[in-house]
This record gives structure tokens, sequence and C-alpha cells, in this order.
């Protein structure tokens, strides 16, 4: 005869049976009430926890996969170049383009045959002369370099030129511009946005991407790019110390100034930078002897300017904006330089602003403040494989 077992009385300080049958179901309504937030569900009621359904696995993978895209940007290689040629619109903008087609040529070529060189070299790199005085160089994702007219005139080979656009070339191929971007969270979209797609999201993107463009990069950034646009440089048969001697004199040149000046803006120590260099090339035994200074000076005829002589827009005023101009002799009160906020696409700079007087002494950065030229438009430049053969064969360079 069957008998059903004696019920055992509850243990003592022991929750009823009842009860500890709840707790699961407790805790199943919290994790479907944290779910529901994530995919815009209608919040459960408290009350009947047992009438809550949990997604199914599918569904819980794709609120995963949610949270994951808002936590970070993800760029497509064709999505990171469209940024930057928006980005370098808005740079264009604000320093003009130097019209001068055998320019571009020249400063192409050699960009071109560090490129073949690099860890990217199928991307379509464009090299871009900035119509200003001020000494700076910027690089924007997907291959878009920009080096002023006020760098070429104080650098003295094309060694040099090698070295500082080697260094801006793997600022893009190590990606430290979409890095910076992703780990600012300034943006975050959701999985079923787009940020190509969504015109007022791309416009936070543009403005994001150009600021932190403008800004310069991190200690860390700053050195990697030295260390690798060095083995770029080598590796395409340039003398490894062209970076070197291009930073010695621009250090010299900004000696009587305050602050950091242009590409000093946001880079590390000069001591520790020039020691670092230094110390690479030795360790990697780096040997390339090409320098073809006559190459350079046959080429590139620009004279730099000191930097008391370089005339300025006071970043955040009008002056950037199509207003009145102001000179870094009589700094305004600012909340620091933002090229997104000042030029706009389509937007103007007027270009009228005084000679720089004492301003530099005061820690203004005249590099960056400095007046830029009226015309943004590209130069069209069209490169062979060919041509660039010819100019590494000319050189002496490694094919």
């Amino acid at each position: 005869m069957h008998r059903e077992p004696a019920s055992r009385p509850p243990r003592p300080g022991a929750a009823p049976r009842r009860l500890r049958a709840a707790r699961p179901l407790a805790a199943s309504a919290v994790l479907a009430a944290w779910l529901a937030a994530a995919i815009g569900w209608p919040a459960p009621a408290a009350a009947a926890p047992q009438l809550i359904k949990l997604p199914k696995a599918g569904k819980l993978g794709k609120v995963m996969k949610r949270v994951d895209q808002v936590r970070e940007l993800q760029f497509t290689e064709d999505e990171e170049i469209k940024l930057g040629a928006d980005v370098s619109q808005r740079v264009r903008e604000r320093y003009g383009v130097v019209q001068d087609e055998a320019v571009h040529r020249y400063v192409t070529l050699v960009g071109s045959v560090l490129v073949k060189k690099s860890s990217k070299p199928s991307l379509p790199f464009k090299f871009i002369v900035l119509d200003t005085d001020g000494v700076n160089a910027f690089a924007a994702p997907g291959g878009f370099i920009h080096i002023t007219r006020g760098a070429l005139g104080l650098m003295t080979s094309e060694a040099q030129l090698a070295g500082v656009l080697a260094h801006e070339i793997t600022h893009v191929t190590e990606r430290h511009t979409i890095h910076a971007l992703q780990k600012s969270k300034v943006i975050e979209i959701t999985a079923d946005e787009s940020i190509t797609k969504n015109a007022a999201i791309w416009h936070k993107v543009v403005d994001a991407t150009s600021d932190l463009v403008m800004a310069g990069f991190g200690r860390g950034e700053e050195l990697e790019s030295d260390r690798a646009g060095l083995a770029v440089a080598d590796a395409a048969g340039y003398a490894p110390g062209g970076l070197g001697d291009f930073l010695e004199g621009l250090a010299a040149r900004n000696k009587n100034t305050t602050g950091k000046q242009g590409l000093f803006a946001s880079h590390p120590e000069m001591k520790e930078r020039l020691d670092d260099l230094d110390r690479e090339i030795r360790e990697k035994h780096y040997a390339s002897t090409a320098v073809l200074a006559d190459r350079y000076k046959a080429s590139i005829s620009y004279t730099a300017r000191s930097v008391t002589e370089i005339a300025t827009v006071e970043a955040g005023s009008a002056g950037l904006a199509g207003g009145g101009s102001t000179t870094a002799a009589e700094p305004k009160k600012k909340s620091g330089f933002s090229l997104s906020k000042l030029v706009k696409p389509g937007g103007s700079e007027k270009k009228s602003a005084e000679v720089v007087g004492s301003g530099a002494s005061r820690g203004v950065d005249t590099e960056r403040n400095a007046v830029g030229g009226a015309v943004s438009k590209v130069v069209a430049v069209r490169v062979t494989a060919a041509d660039i053969d010819a100019f590494i064969k000319a050189g002496r360079l490694k094919p």
C-alpha cells in the first residue's frame, strides 16, 4: 500500500517552502525588468512576477549587441574615408590650400613612397598643402594628410619631409583619431541607427572628429607615431634622423615662446622625444642614408617666418567665423580652440588679421591660430605607379 511521505517540519530559521520557491521568480522579475528597459518594453507590474516572460536567447543576443554598439562607435574603411573627407574640408576651409600643382605633386610623390612601406599600402592617401605660415600638420581618418606651407618652409631636406609625413601616416594607419573618438564617448548610437544615413548624427561625428584632429594626440599616440614613422621612413630609404632634425629646427625657432606651439601643442617634452628617437634608431639599427636636400630645395621654395611675424586670428573670436580679427598681442579670454564650432561646411573665415607682436611670448598658439589662405579648393594631382617608381629610382630610394 502506497503512503505519502510524512512532511518534515521546517528547519529552524528556514523560510517556508512557498516563499523559497518565490525567490527565483523575484530574481527573474528583476532581470526581466532590466531587459525590458534595454529593449524598450513596458516595465512589468511588480505585483505579478509570475506573468513575466523572458526574451528568447536570440532576442537576448540582440539586446547585448545593442548595448555593445552604444558603448563604442564602429566604422568601416569606407566610412573612415568619408569622415576624413568631411574633416579635411573643415581644415581646408580654415587654412586654405596652396594652389600650386608642382608643390602638391612633389609632396604626394614623397608621401606615396612612404605609403608603400606602411601597414596600409592600399589605402587611398591624399596629401594637401595648407596655405598658412603656421608650422603644423594634421592627419584625418581615411588617409587625409595635411601639411602647412610654413612647415615646408622650415624644412631643409626630403628626409625631413619624409619623417613628418611618415609620422602623420602612422596616425592614420593606427587609427588614432578613431580610437580617441571611441574612448571619448561623445557620441553614442544604438543598433538601429546609422552614422552615415542620419545627417544629425553624422554632423556630430564630423564635429567631434574635427576637434580631435585639431587638438592633437596624447603622449602615447605621438611616441607610437614617432617610432613607427621611423620604421616607415627607413624602409623607404630615407635617413631616419630626418624627423629629429626637423623637430630640433622647430625647437630652435620657437625657443623664445612660452607654451607649446603647433606641432608641440600636444606632443611629449622635446628632450624625451628626441632621446626616444635616437634610442629607437640605435636599437633597430636603422641605417638608410637618403637625405636629398638638393631635390627638396629644387621642389620647395618657401621660407619659414619667425613666430613673431605670423599673422593670426584669435581662437574663439569672430575672426574665424566671419567677424573682425584680433592679434595675439591682445588675447581674449576663451575656453579653447574648437574647429567644429568655428568653421562649418560652407562657412568662411574673414582673412584679415594684424601681425603678431608679443603674443607668442604670452603663450598664444600662434602656429594653430595663424591666418590661412582664401582658397580651399583641392589641387588635383595624379601620380601613377610608374611615376612613383621613377621618383624612387632618381632618389636612390628603396623600391
